[in-house]
This record gives structure tokens, sequence and C-alpha cells, in this order.
């Protein structure tokens, strides 16, 4: 038993935790019987009492140097078993005591449509993995805990000996900023999903942060430690060229924007000594290396021409064709004479020396490849190997492109069968590739080949400076480059290769890597022609059918060598079990290519522990450092038969990511384990240089790049001399920044140290560093340690891609993987949330965005592995299409803003007028002109009031018609002249009053389509001495939500009837109706027919005229008493602004049921005289161009229509102007075109409405706008373009306001393309009559000129106070008569609501004094308090809006402290899921804010008013009530 001999009561807390937990697993069925008793076993192994005479203790061989280091691990070689999974399975066992309750998104069923059969690939039950980041790290070992005293800390204490190491992972730490109060749980209808969520939330909130509170007592260190993003900016700053500064460019801000973290100063800083460049053995001369590789062809083709040189593979693994010496060097010089005689005519000679050519040759077909290399060799042209391309869609196609354009390259060389497989075009040619310059293609098969003449012979030259072959290379960002390599570098390094390696001539080498580039070549193609070495080339589609077939070749033909990656040990050792007779005890040197990647010593160990009892000795293993500019940087040599192994080296990851080497003596979960790749290369010399800003040496203990001198290095970036002078020409600086020479280094890109006995130690790369707060983090490891997360279930053969992106001045963790395609949901979100967890634990680093991905779908690299600048473009570009997404961006955005904590006012108003004042700062008030008297009596008496003027026009002028309603086919459906309406309105004041039994002063509801019914009903209203209540009538296929508003209208206003037509009158009592509301207790409903004449009271200026209901955006439903006077008041303001006459004809499109559109489409003709088209807006969904067509039929010079109208013709008449004009459409006629609305002007659409229609003879400055409130109907009306003198521009009143300034309820004026800047267009003229004066809606304070505040109005026109139930006195006095608290106390005013400022600007009016411009900014109700914030939704809402292409509409709204954005979606439905980390990134970059929740639906979901005005308060009802069906919704929690 495991337990023998062990009392567990005695064990340690730890222990009796970790055994329960164990207990607990077993029983829930988490871990197998086998699994259980060898985890318990290890867990009770350090306290079993040993029996007399048993000895445990490991028999190891140490080094006489290893005496020299003070730390060890030593390590058994029978516990290299899942260190990485053990290490996981920990840090996950933390969180199960408290489970993370994170709520699972919520997906729309038949939103994701399993892609056909024959499109994907079939589940994979292997371990396996198609590319090199997919090697798992399960297979490496553990030892015991670190026998290391923590003060001792000698720079040599970073390596340890052992016969066989482990590895584990890294971290980095980040912690929970909300910067907000916790959200507290809201109390919701039982049933609904989003109360469950709340809590869940809170749970995890409180969860996390006693995460961080736990770590930070038992580290001691605090976990916000980050290093300053200043010092970041100078070091990026310094490695940028510096520029003059321009005065026109505006300056970054961020410095004012992001909280910057104090500097930790516990921090682990570099102690040791300044690093000592590190000198490779001398590079020996031996007499019979030849003088160019040419030249050693030569010699093997005409001295061991049978001797064989290459041996190419099948699909089936089977030796397909062997290729000698002699055949080798013949088809190379019949190339080279074809190259440079037989492509063009006689005389001319298409390829010169020194061109560039392009190789195109599959991975099956080696032979074609060494032919044409060597043939380019001889003929002295230079090859440029590249991928075959499959399709114009393939990964980083165009980037290679840039590499063919910016190397010159105008021809590619191809075998004849590949050829054939490239895409081509219908006519046969091959296809213009996307971003390749035109290419001339030739065969180089044997037959298309001409034999030279027997006295020509290739000239082979000394081996010189002069470019040889060029490698390609892609950056992180994805740019393809050329590393230019010369001739004379191409032969130092198979040189320095045949030292280091000690190759023999004749040996045997089976290469399994890719020999067009890095080690396939330098060993397999170049090196092995220098020595007579026979290849056996493993092509990738074989190991992918038959990952043993390399050991097998190796055993066939007794190979020496063997070239591998750590993915082909990997799956060799998973497929060991299919054949066991095999032998690797003929290697000498087992090269494992990527032994520089961290997780390399778990694929080395592994395959070591299966492979050798096969006869594999463990010093054949060889790693190696190597990088396309460096070539070769490290080599471990082989090793003597029974010498100890070489060091390793285990590492707190804690200080990695501090770019310092510190022994790990805490947590062996966070400890980081590396192998050497031995000695630097023959004849070179090595320095490591701080990887940012100068090349400054580093110190010994500290983590830099690896910079290399030798003359076995690649030249230059061919064609980029910019980027070649910093990567080639690097020269080393010591602290001072003093040169510590003249010779130039290499950077080789990796990063590393040098240990003891000058053994070089690589950790990562400097493409996969992830910059994350100031501490590094390595791609690799995020990836093992996802991978170690029980993937089977979840991720699809492995594949799983890490980058980062910039957010918010930060980089941020991405994670992609692929999803298999039987995983289920609660599979894949569970899998999620533990490798949120994992990485949290392990590595310290809070990940931004996990996304899976349906199988075989990411971007892949030729050899199969994932393109990863790809991927992360999909990302950006919104182009990914995941099928699951977990954003987390509370636990990595750390850099968030402090919340403003508002101070109390301690200055009063008084101060700030007088301040105000002092600063010569005018009061922010502005008036329009005087309403003027009236000296003729018959006009006094004619327009005192509306129902006397309708009488006065019926006598003088019975025939004018006043009205004219237009039908969807701009045919004229109803008339009404003075006379006609008078009549119908006396008819109808009769029938109230019969019929009903009206009494003088009741209100009455007005239920009528827009049209002339609804006109002559509200007169007849006012003739019988009603108040006429409009109420929009219920949609007929839409009862349940609209009658409902209806039927509240009419109980809250108290009617005694409703007037209607006969179709309405049947709705209000159908089965329908009946479902929604009670339709038994209706009020009397009159059908206005034909009813005898009728005599009106006359009425008196303070008698309601009507009362105007409105639901606004905040979903408050007020209705307002507008009496006779300001009626009055109001239609003379208008008739001064608009200049409206009798002989005046307008154009209406609004809704008119209430505010200005109701007053424009009932009351303003009546006043005024003038004729007014009434076009219905619902009309418009029938004919498009109704509004346009109308106003270019009738010749319209003034037309009101409302945002809705104005968007439907720009989305569905902006790409049809020339069939406009076909049909004869002109706006030229158009002077003003007024906007009515309650809300800030949208600048966006009314630019775009402009510039549209500009073809169709739109003036660019016909568009204005109107503003209006509750309060005051109308408040500014600008229609009429000469209001202004002295215009110059096409903006006249824009400007260009500071968002930030925005929040804090200040205004900043600053210039158009400031960053952060938010245009606004003044809101109208002030109407005359009206003045309006900007008050501190918390002192009740007057502000000065440009400053923010809420705007009051004092007008003839205000309306008389809201119509309530209860009459709430207090608040009528403090909305529509309220007094300043200084200034001037004695006029009254109404409070609008709306947040706004005034500017004087420099234009004069048309009295000529100085132009005072009212700017509105948003509703004072709808704002969002957000970290102590004011925040608008529009201006969240148009970022949102520009994110995707597929957002419609968006809306945003806050719900227990989190923002939640809701976004229509007008795409497909899988394109829901892209756009959620696209709306949080916008967010946060634009508005420094947090997503909490992100909600996809359909288009149509967001309720919009008939104003064109988003519902927002209906929506969060809706969203809490679980009632939008959404398509997505993603908790980025």
């Amino acid at each position: 038993m495991a337990d023998r001999g062990v009392d567990l009561s005695a064990l340690p807390k730890e222990v009796r935790d970790q055994l329960a937990e164990l207990d607990l697993e077993l029983s829930e069925g988490d871990i197998t019987q086998k699994g259980y008793e060898k985890k318990r076993t290890k867990l009770l192994a350090p306290y079993i009492i040993q029996a007399p005479g048993e000895d445990t203790s490991p028999h190891i061989t140490v080094h006489p140097t290893a005496l020299y280091f003070k730390n060890y691990f030593l390590c058994l070689p029978n516990v290299f078993a899942d260190i990485h999974t053990e290490a996981v399975q920990a840090a996950l066992a933390k969180h199960k005591e408290e489970k993370m309750a994170l709520p699972m998104p919520t997906k729309r069923r038949s939103t994701y449509v399993p892609s056909p059969i024959e499109t994907r690939t079939p589940p994979d039950s292997s371990s396996g993995s198609e590319d090199e980041t997919s090697v798992r790290r399960q297979s490496s070992g553990v030892g015991p805990p670190p026998l290391v005293n923590p003060n001792l800390q000698s720079p040599e204490s970073w390596i340890t000996r052992s016969v066989q190491g482990s590895s584990t992972s890294s971290s980095a730490s980040s912690t929970l900023s909300h910067g907000e109060a916790k959200p507290q749980p809201q109390s919701i209808e039982k049933g609904s999903v989003f109360a469950l969520c709340a809590l869940q939330y809170v749970t995890v909130c409180l969860f996390l942060l006693l995460l961080v509170s736990t770590f930070t007592l038992l580290v001691g260190v605090p976990v916000s430690s980050r290093v300053s993003t200043k010092i970041q900016q100078l070091l990026n700053t310094l490695k940028r060229p510096k520029r003059p500064p321009l005065s026109e460019f505006f300056t970054d801000d961020s410095e004012e924007i992001v909280e910057v973290p104090q500097p930790d100063p516990n921090t682990p800083k570099p102690e040791g000594r300044q690093i000592i460049p590190v000198k490779g053995e001398p590079l020996g001369v031996v007499s019979n290396w030849p003088p160019a590789l040419q030249a050693a062809l030569a010699r093997w083709g005409a001295t061991q021409g049978k001797s064989p040189a290459l041996t190419a593979l099948d699909i089936t693994g089977k030796p397909l064709y062997t290729l000698t010496y002699g055949k080798l060097w013949s088809r190379s010089v019949k190339l080279a004479y074809t190259l440079l005689n037989k492509l063009g005519t006689k005389n001319e000679q298409i390829l010169k020396p020194g061109d560039r050519v392009a190789l195109v040759y599959p991975n099956s077909d080696p032979g074609m490849f060494w032919v044409a290399f060597y043939g380019c060799l001889l003929a002295e042209v230079i090859p440029v190997p590249i991928e075959v391309p499959l399709s114009r869609k393939d990964a980083g196609i165009s980037q290679v492109g840039f590499l063919l354009g910016s190397c010159g390259v105008g021809l590619a060389l191809t075998s004849e069968i590949c050829l054939k497989g490239l895409p081509k075009t219908p006519t046969g040619e091959i296809l213009q590739f996307k971003g390749w310059p035109r290419m001339k293609w030739v065969i180089t098969d044997s037959k298309y080949l001409t034999k030279p003449s027997k006295d020509w012979q290739p000239h082979i030259p000394t081996a010189n400076t002069d470019p040889a072959y060029i490698e390609y290379k892609a950056s992180k960002e994805g740019t393809v480059v050329g590393v230019a390599v010369s001739k004379v570098a191409m032969l130092t390094h198979c040189q320095a290769l045949t030292q280091a390696c000690n190759y023999c001539e004749g040996e045997t080498l089976v290469n399994v890597l890719d020999f067009k580039k890095d080690m396939g070549l330098w060993h397999g193609v170049l090196t092995a022609v220098m020595n007579r070495i026979h290849t056996i080339s493993v092509p990738y589609a074989v190991m992918k059918a038959c990952p043993l077939s390399w050991v097998q070749r190796v055993h066939i033909h007794k190979a020496r060598v063997s070239l591998v990656k750590c993915r082909d040990l990997h799956w060799a050792m998973m497929a060991h079990r299919d054949q066991r007779d095999t032998s690797l005890a003929s290697l000498r040197m087992l090269i494992v290519a990527d032994g520089a990647n961290p997780w390399s010593v778990s694929s080395c160990d592994a395959f070591l522990n299966v492979f050798q009892s096969h006869g594999l000795k463990p010093e054949v293993i060889c790693p190696c450092a190597t990088s396309p500019e460096a070539m070769t940087v490290a080599i471990r040599r082989p090793g003597v038969p029974g010498a100890p192994l070489p060091a390793r080296a285990i590492l707190s990851m804690g200080g990695l990511s501090h770019g310092v080497i510190r022994v790990n003596t805490e947590d062996k979960n966070s400890a980081l384990t590396v192998q050497d790749v031995g000695h630097v290369m023959p004849g070179a010399l090595m320095c490591i240089v701080k990887p940012d800003g100068p090349p400054q040496l580093c110190k010994t203990d500290e983590i830099g790049e690896i910079i290399i001198n030798s003359r076995a290095g690649g030249n230059m970036y061919y064609g980029l001399p910019g980027l070649t002078k910093n990567t080639f020409e690097v020269i080393p600086v010591n602290a001072n920044g003093v040169p510590i020479g003249e010779i130039p280094f290499v950077r080789s890109g990796l990063l590393g140290f040098v240990g003891p006995g000058s053994l070089i130690f690589v950790v990562g790369k400097i493409e996969g560093l992830l910059m994350v707060s100031g501490r590094r983090h390595n791609a690799d490891d995020l990836v093992a340690t996802a991978l170690a997360v029980e993937p089977v279930k979840t991720v699809y053969r492995g594949r799983i891609a890490v980058f980062s992106v910039t957010v918010f001045y930060d980089e941020r963790v991405v994670i992609v993987a692929e999803q298999r395609p039987d995983a289920s949901e609660e599979d894949s979100f569970q899998w999620m949330s533990r490798v949120l967890q994992a990485i949290d634990s392990i590595h310290q680093v809070g990940l931004y965005c996990l996304a899976l991905v349906p199988a075989n779908t990411l971007p892949k690299t030729p050899l199969g592995g994932i393109h990863i600048s790809d991927t992360k473009q999909y990302f950006l570009d919104g182009n990914l299409h995941p099928c699951n997404i977990l954003m987390c961006p509370h636990t990595c955005v750390t850099n968030l803003p402090k919340p403003r904590q508002k101070q109390p006012v301690g200055v009063g108003p008084a101060s700030v007028m007088v301040g105000n004042l002092v600063a010569g700062k005018r009061i922010a008030q502005a008036a329009g002109r005087d309403l003027g008297m009236i000296e003729d009596q018959d006009l006094v008496r004619k327009h005192q009031y509306l129902t006397e003027a309708l009488q006065w026009r019926a006598q003088t002028d019975p025939d004018h018609v006043l009205y004219v309603l237009l039908n969807a086919k701009g045919v004229t459906v109803g008339t009404a002249t003075c006379v006609q309406l008078h009549k119908r309105a006396e008819k109808i004041a009769a029938a109230l009053t019969e019929k009903g039994s009206i009494n003088t002063g009741e209100n009455v509801v007005l239920l009528y389509p827009p049209g002339i019914d609804l006109i002559a009903a509200f007169y007849g209203c006012l003739y019988a001495g009603c108040v006429p209540v409009n109420v929009r009538p219920p949609h007929p296929q839409n009862l349940a939500a609209t009658l409902p508003t209806v039927r509240m209208i009419i109980d809250v206003s108290k009617a005694a009837c409703i007037l209607t037509t006969q179709n309405l009158m049947r709705t209000l009592r159908s089965k329908e109706a009946a479902a929604s509301v009670n339709i038994k207790t209706w009020p009397t409903i009159i059908d206005t027919g034909d009813e005898p004449k009728y005599s009106q009271p006359p009425p008196t200026a303070e008698m309601i005229a009507y009362l105007d209901f409105s639901v606004s955006t905040t979903g408050m439903l007020t209705g307002v008493k507008i009496s006779h006077a300001a009626v009055s008041a109001l239609c003379r303001s208008i008739k001064l602004q608009c200049e409206l006459y009798s002989s005046r004809q307008i154009a209406i499109c609004l809704d008119p049921y209430c505010g200005l559109g109701f007053v424009l489409w009932c009351l303003a003709s009546v006043y005024s005289g003038h004729q007014s088209i009434l076009i219905p807006p619902f009309e418009l969904e029938s004919c498009l161009s109704l509004w346009l067509g109308t106003l270019s039929q009738y010749r319209i010079r003034d037309t009101f229509c409302s945002y809705s109208v104005m968007e439907l013709c720009t989305k569905g008449l902006g790409t049809q102007t020339e069939l406009l004009k076909a049909r004869g459409v002109n706006l030229s006629c158009v002077r003003s075109c007024v906007v009515i609305a309650e809300e800030r002007p949208r600048l966006a659409l009314t630019h775009s409405f402009s510039k549209l229609f500009k073809d169709v003879g739109l003036s660019s400055r016909a568009v204005s706008t109107a503003f209006g409130s509750r309060v005051n109907l109308a408040v500014c009306l600008q229609p009429v373009l000469c209001v202004l003198q002295g215009t110059t521009g096409p903006d006249p009143c824009t400007v260009y306001v500071d968002m930030k300034s925005l929040r804090h309820d200040r205004v900043r004026l600053v210039e158009r393309g400031a960053p952060q800047s938010l245009p606004l267009m003044e809101s109208g003229k002030i109407l005359p009559g009206v003045r309006v004066i900007i008050v501190n809606p918390e002192t009740r304070g007057p502000l000065g000129d440009s400053h923010l505040g809420e705007i009051w109005v004092n007008s003839p026109h205000n309306a008389s106070g809201y119509y309530t139930i209860y009459g709430e006195e207090s608040l009528q006095a403090d909305h529509f008569n309220t007094k300043l608290s200084f200034g001037d106390p004695q006029t009254l005013w109404a409070r609008t609501g709306y947040l706004g400022f005034v500017k004087r600007t420099e234009l004069l009016d048309a009295s000529g004094d100085r132009h005072d411009a009212l700017f509105v900014v948003g509703s004072l109700d709808e704002t969002l308090e957000l970290r102590g914030l004011r925040y608008h939704p529009i201006d969240i809402e148009t970022s949102v809006s520009r994110a995707h292409r597929s957002i419609a509409e968006s809306a945003v709204f806050t719900w227990t402290n989190l923002l939640v954005v809701v976004s229509e979606l007008c795409g497909s439905e899988h394109d829901a899921l892209d756009l959620v980390p696209l709306i949080t990134n916008v967010v946060l970059e634009e508005h420094h804010l947090i997503v909490g929740v992100v909600v996809i639906v359909d288009p149509g979901v967001i309720p919009i008013n008939s104003r064109g005005e988003k519902q927002r308060m209906h929506l969060r009802d809706s969203f809490l009530a679980d009632q939008l069906d959404p398509i997505y919704v993603a908790y980025n929690m």
C-alpha cells in the first residue's frame, strides 16, 4: 500500500488537503483508479517509513564541475511524467473550493449549422499534432522540492545538474481592477436568467478579489506592481529614428489617461557583472576543404559519381528514387547551361549572373529542388526558395509577393507536376497571385533541359561576398523578407557545421525538416554535399501518415545523423507501439532543430525514455539554436558514451518575466526548466544585449537577445537597406553607452543567457514575446499550459495560437484554438474557464480573449502549423468567425484611469459668476429676435387664437388650399381648403356635444392615422371647447405591443371620449385587442361622420388648447399642457422664423402625434396660411423615393422631416442617385431641409445625406436641424440659408470638443482631427421670443460662455406644465417655473433637461450682431454614470457602430454597474461572435470603459420611436425579462 508506515494524522495540513482533494476527484470520476494511486503514492513518498536495509537514494554520477554550483534539482528518470499537467491540476485545485460561477454565454441554437462533412477532418483520437506549436509538455519530469537556500543568489545558481531534468511553465502577474463599486444583485422576476447572472457576477468579483488578497499575503508583494509605462514609452522612442517635430501633429495624451502603476520595490533586478563576449573554438583549416560549395559537387560528381546523394520517399514512406552525385552534377550543369543560354532568343540573354530566381517545389520532391538549387549556383544566379502557392487565399500569399518584389524576382523554376497543380485562369494561364510581380515560369524536368556542348563548363569562382542564395523569413507581423547569404558565408557555415557535428565522408543522414530553408537546407542540402553525405528526405505528408517513418529509415539505413523537431519526437513516441524491432543504436547525433524551445526538454526526455530500450543513447540528443539571420547560433556537440549529461537550468518564471535569472525557490509549478543548446559555433563571437533600445551588454544574470559575429551568417535583408542596418550591423555598447569595439554583430532574435562553462541557454524568441504591463511572457509557454488542460474533448489536434493585441496602451493576450467538431457547448465553455484559471494561477497574467473556432479554419503555414500573423489579423478584422468566445477584460486591463471622485461643490454660484466676469467671459445666454407688435386690429383678431384664425380664413379666402395629402404613389388622396376644414370641424364639434355629451374643458383622445381627418378632429375639439389629446393609433399587426401604450395614455389623460375612424373603431373592439387590454372599459368611441353645424364658445388665453403626450427615450410617458396663448405664440414665432405666407408651399414628412411634428402638421398652416403637402412617413416603406420625388415635382423650397426619414433615404436610396436622375428628380429647388428632433444633431447622418444627394442637385448647406423639448416644443429652428450673413465655409456652426472634458462636465474646444475630438453641430437658430441660458443643474447658477450646463428656456410658448393624475406640484414648479439662484432671480425659466452650451461665434446675424450658437450635447436623464464620469450613450454607440461592417445599429445601457452593449447584426449569424472582441476593444480604446455584457440581436430589435430616437429603457427592460431572443450573449466577466 502507498500509505504503509504513514500516520496520516501527522502529515502536514497541505498534504492532508491534497489527499482529500484526490479522494474527491476519485469519487466524482475525475480521475482513474490508476492515476489516483500514482498521485497518492507520490504525495506520501517523502513520509513513508523505510524498512531497514532499504536504499532508495538515487545513484547519480555528478560531473566534478557540478560541485561548483550550490543549488540542485535531483530528478529520477522514472518520474518524468506529466509535469505540466500536474502543474495545471495543482493550479486548478486552488479554484475548486470556490467554484468559478462564470455565467455561460447564451447562444441561439439555430445559429451554428455544422459544416459539411466533406469539409471537415474526422475527429482525431490521437494526441498527435499537425504543427510545431502543439507538442504537449505532458511528458516531462517532475522533481522533488528544490533543495536550495533562498539567500544564495550567485550568478551560477541558475544551473543545476541532473541525469534528466524537468520542465514546466512560466508566470507573470495581473490583478482585478474594476475601478467601480461592487455590483449589487438586483431584484428581478423569478425565472429570469439575468437575475442568476447578476448573482454569479457578484460571486466572481468577490472570489477574484479574495484570490488577489490571498496572493498578496502569501507572496508579500503587491500584485498590481507594473514597470512604469513612461520608461517603456521612452525606450520605444529611442528605437525610432528621430524626426523634427511637426506642429500640425497632435501629441499622444496617453500619460494623462493611463493609470501608471508605481514600480514594485521588490521587483528582481540584475545584480551580476557585465557579460564578457563568448568566443567559439577556432575554425580549423582542413586541406581538402573545397574553395566553393560548387567545387565540392564537381569533385564528387567526377570521382564518386555512383555514390548516393539523396533518397526520396513516396507517400507510403517507401523509397521512390535515389539521386547519385553523378546525376546531381550532370543535371545541375544542364540546368545551369539552359538558364544562361536557352531561355531567350539567340541574341538575348534573359538571365545574367546575379539575377534572382524563385524556386517553387513541393516538399514531396526534394530531388528536383536539389538540381534547381545547385543549377542556380553553377549559373551564378541567386535562388530564392519559396513555398508552392495553392490559391489566392493562401495565408501570407501577399507577403510572399512582397519578398519577390523586394528581391526583384521575375522568373520562377518549378517541376512539370507542380506547374500543372498551380491554380490557373480559365484561359489556362498561371493565376496572378495577390501582391506578386509578373513571373515567367520555367520547367526544370530533365526532358526540357539542353545538354551543354563539350567545351562548355560552368564557371566556379572561389567563394566571395556575393550573395549565394536568399532564404525567406516571416516576421511577427507577417511580413516576409529575404535573408541574403553570401557564397563565403555559405561555405564557412558548412565548414563550421562539419567541425561542430564531426561530419564524416559517406555518412547517412535522415532529414525530416523542410529542405528549402533553415536546418533542413543547411545540413541536408549544403553540408551534406560538402561531405558526400547520403541524405534520406522524409516529407511532411509521410510524417502525417506514418509518424514512425523517420525512425524506420534510421533503422534500415543505419543512419548516423537525424534532423528532427520536437513534434517528430512526440509523434514517433506516440506511435512506437506499432513497431518494436527498430534500432536507433546507429545514431551518433539526433539534432533537435527547435531545441531552443522551452518545452523541448520534455519532448527529448520522453523520447529518450521510450527509445532508450531501442538502442538510443542519451548523449546523442543534440539540441541547437538557430535563426535565419545568424544561421546556426549554437549546437550541442555529440557526447562521449558514459559522460555526464549537460546541465539544465531551473528558473523562476517570476524572474524571467522581469528579464532576470533566478533559481526557482518557491512553487515548482511556476518554474521553467530549460536545457542548454551547446556551445557557440566555431569561429563565432557571441554577446547578450538588451532586447529593447540600444544594444547595451547585459549582466550575467540578465536575459537578453543573443547577437553573433561570424563569417557564417546572413549578410542582409535583400533590397531592404534600412532594416539591414538595424539587424546585421549592430555594435554592442557598455553601460555608459560606449561601443565595445568596431566589429558588427547580427541580431539572432533569440532570448537567452550564458551559463557556466560558456553553455548557451535559450528561453524564447523575440517573435514569441508578449510584453504585458512591462513583463515578458512566452507565447509557447501559454500554449503548453492551455494544452495541459484536458484538451482532448475540446481542442482539435492540439491547434492553439497565442498572440497579443494592443488595446488601451498595453498588450493583451489572446488565445485562439480550433474546436473539435464533436465538442459540446458545455465542454468547450468548461475548458475555456479552466484555461483562464490555469494561466492566471501559473503565469499570473490575465487573458483578454479566449476564442474557439471550427476545426481546420485557422490559416495554415505550408507545413500545417498555424499562421499566427494572419490569425491575429483575422481577429482584428472580425473575420475569425469563432463558435465560442470568452472575453475577460476585467482581469487584465489594469491601467484604466482612476474613477473620478466627485468633490463637494465649494464654490457658490455667485463666485462662479464673478469669476467669469473677472476672466472676461460673458454669461452663457442667447435669445431670438423679438416677436414684435401687430398694429392692425384685424390681424390681432385674426391671429389671437387658432379657432378665430380658421374662421377668418374661411370667410376671407374660403377656397385657398391649406393641406394636400399624398399616398405612396405620390397621388393626391385628400385636400382641405379653409372653408372645408372649417365646416368639418364644426360637424365634429356638434358630434362631440350631441353623441358624446362632452363638456367644455374635458379631454378627448384623437386616434387617427396621419391625414386630414386628424386635423379636422383637432379643430373640431377646439370648436367644442374640448382639450384634444393626440395619440398614435395601434399597429394592426402588432396590437400586443402598441395597444397598451394607447390604453395608458387614455387612462392617464382621463379622456371623456375617443374620436376615431370606423376601421380603428373595429380594431379597438376586436378579439385581438381584447387579448391585450380590457376593451369593455373604453370611453365613448365616436366615428366622425356627417353632423349638423355647431356654434363654439370663444377660448381664453389660459385655457388649455391641447395635451401633448410623448414617450421619452428613457421610457417615461409624459403629457404637457399647451395653452391657447402658447399655441398662438409658437405659431407666430415659426411664421417669422420660416417666413411663412399664404403663397408659400412646404412639404412635411413627419409623424403628427407630438412635439414640433404635430405643430407643423396641424397648426402652422391654419395660422400662417401657407399650403402644407403632407407625406405620412409610413408611406416611404412602400416607396422610398416618395418624399424626394415630391420635393422635385412640386418644386418645394422648404421641407421638414425626421432623422428616421433621412436615414431611410440615405440607406435605401444612397446607391440609386443615377436612377433618381433618370426619373427627373432634381433637388436644386430645395432651400432648406430641417430635421425635427429632441436630441443632439446627428452630424454624420446629415453630412451623408447632403453628400449622397448632391448629385441630384441638393445644396450642401440646405440641411439644418431644429431642437425642442417637453417644456418647450420649439427652442431652435434654422430653415433659411441666409439667416447668417458673411458665412464662407460649408460648416459655419460646427465645433470640435474634447470628449474627455465632456465626461467631466466641461467643454474644451479643440481642432478638427484632434485625438478624442467630438464634432458638434449647432442645433439651429433660436426662435423669436425665446431666451436660453446655461445653468449649473446642481447650484442653479448661470455659467459662462462655452461651459457645459443644463439648457433653461424662457418663452411665451413654454408649456403650462405636466398633465399628471396626482398633480405633482413640486415637480411642476421645478421644471416649468424655476428661478436662478443668482443673477436674475425674477425671471421664470423652464428646465429642458438637456445639457449644452452657448458659444458666441464670429458670424453675424441678420441684424448685424454676433451670432450666439446653441449646441445641444444630450439628455441629462439618458447619461450613464460610470467610474464617476458622465457618458452620453450616443457617443459609445457611434464608436460601436464603426467597429464592424455587420453592425447595423447599437444601443447601450447599464445593468448592476455593468455597461451592456446591444448590437444588431445585419450580416450572417456566423459573424455574431466576431463582434464581441471588436466592440469590447473600441469601447475600451475610445471611452476607457470595460463592456460587461455584449448582446447580439437581429435587425429591428432595438426599439425606435417615431422621431428616430432609441428607446433604451424599453430595451433594458426586455433584456432583463429575457425577451430579446438574442443570437448571442457574451458576459465579459
